[in-house]
């Protein structure tokens, strides 16, 4: 089955006897290079507070409401391309398991149409598809019928299938011994190694011990290399950012942002932190290079003013500006080679009285990974308390690192209370935005770090 709609709570394939007013509606959806597309969906359940509010309800003359109507979707649309990857987040109770049952086919959505092609195969949930009572080579049998293969296609799999899932002579065995890594594992296995066109794959990977999960995220790029699309569940945000191409964040049943994954990522991080949504532009103004040799003065040209960038926080403080100064020349920079010593400055004020002030740097890359973070509750530095239209500048030195040539940002935050638990009362975004440019041929190697005297023994037998 290549294609498969829905509208309403009618099934439609395209072998099925379509209405000509939905062909031709129909039509307009497919194309090419279109892998899946979601248009208005929705899906609501009705919610009784007794079982024999159900009955009444059916039996009642003038069909009164004895139900509350639950979303567990509502109005969802984006498509996904071939070759694409997208990635589902939000936190529990969102509707993400939800979008993937009806994306699969395991559920009909109450009213909408979902477009899609080719062979799919889903990695739901933990348990779907397997019989505990019978072996692992058996559920591989029986999980891929009911995904519509045959028995000649898995023959041919078999072997890679077991070699994948790595679990020995537990293939032989009933699968309710397994613990719940060999239960994901062969499930992964199976999903992955069946040559479909569309892999759905919720949060059982968090499961997974560190080394499966990278042979996983190895197996994933592999798979896109070869044109084929991935939906991607999870609360792991480095690996959206890292590895999806779109992002989704589910709230309430609904699309709440939809697009670059780092940008979703940071609306969301912000969200969960501290149950706040960012504020201000979302994209990182450009810095601009100041002729400042030898100028330590505080005039206004080598600060980078960060009103009006992205931030979040509860508004007890606010950082007013930033700055990246060559300790050596005194002069603001913007391209580095690693290694220099260089200050880091943060101003700003508080608007209420902040307690325990704590005020910190981040340095991330272009996909949002922490590089390293300083604050002084790191360092056991204590910042007297601030009270309100207290002014605070924080200078932090030290050698920049070496590390792999390109894009990073500073982050800047200003909090109150302990390393383990505090508040965040202005933390901004992309503050300040750095180069890192090195002719050396090890920084253009892709790794993020190269090491110093390193000592290399070579011996020949």
């Amino acid at each position: 089955m290549n294609t498969l709609a829905y509208k309403g709570s009618t099934v439609l394939t395209e072998n099925a006897n379509i209405p000509g007013d939905f062909a031709s509606e129909l039509s307009d959806y497919q194309s090419d290079e279109t892998a899946i597309k979601a248009v208005g969906i929705s899906k609501v359940y009705k919610l009784y507070k007794r079982k024999l509010d159900r009955l009444k309800e059916s039996l009642h003359p003038f069909r009164k409401k004895y139900h509350v109507d639950f979303y567990a979707l509502r109005d969802v649309s984006f498509e996904l391309k071939k070759g694409q990857t997208i990635g589902i987040i939000g936190k529990n109770g969102a509707g993400k398991s939800t979008l993937l049952q009806v994306l699969t086919g395991v559920l009909t959505p109450t009213t909408g149409m979902v477009y899609r092609t080719g062979r799919i195969s889903a990695l739901l949930e933990l348990g779907a598809g397997f019989n505990p009572e019978l072996t692992g080579l058996e559920n591989v049998y029986f999980n891929s019928t009911l995904m519509g293969y045959s028995k000649k296609e898995i023959d041919e799999k078999i072997d890679d299938i077991v070699s994948f899932a790595e679990i020995g002579d537990f293939a032989h065995q009933a699968v309710k011994t397994y613990s719940s890594g060999m239960f994901v594992r062969l499930a992964f296995a199976v999903a992955i190694n069946i040559d479909p066109d569309i892999l759905i794959v919720d949060e059982a990977l968090s499961v997974g011990d560190i080394r499966f999960q990278q042979k996983c995220f190895r197996r994933f790029r592999e798979f896109k290399e070869q044109g084929k699309s991935i939906i991607f569940v999870s609360h792991d945000m480095g690996a959206v950012k890292n590895f999806c191409d779109i992002a989704v964040w589910l709230k309430d049943g609904s699309i709440h942002h939809f697009g670059d994954p780092i940008l979703v990522s940071k609306h969301y991080f912000s969200f969960m932190c501290y149950d706040s949504l960012t504020t201000g532009d979302d994209t990182t103004k450009e810095t601009q290079t100041i002729d400042t040799k030898n100028d330590t003065s505080d005039n206004d040209s080598k600060w980078e003013d960060v009103s009006g960038y992205s931030s979040f926080g509860e508004g007890g403080a606010e950082i007013e500006r930033v700055t990246l100064i060559n300790r050596k020349t005194g002069e603001r920079v913007d391209a580095l080679n690693g290694g220099e010593d260089v200050c880091f400055i943060v101003e700003g004020r508080a608007t209420q009285s902040i307690a325990h002030p704590g005020i910190g740097i981040i340095l991330k890359d272009i996909y949002g990974n922490f590089m390293f973070t300083i604050n002084n509750y790191m360092y056991n530095i204590s910042i007297k308390p601030l009270n309100p239209s207290d002014k605070i500048r924080v200078e932090f030195n030290f050698v920049f690192p070496k590390l792999k040539n390109g894009h990073y940002t500073f982050t800047a935050s200003i909090s109150d209370g302990t390393l383990e638990t505090h508040i965040q009362n202005h933390w901004v975004h992309d503050a300040y935005l750095v180069r890192l440019v090195n002719n050396d041929i090890r920084y253009k190697m892709g790794c993020y770090v190269i090491l110093d005297d390193v000592d290399m023994k070579v011996d020949f037998k």
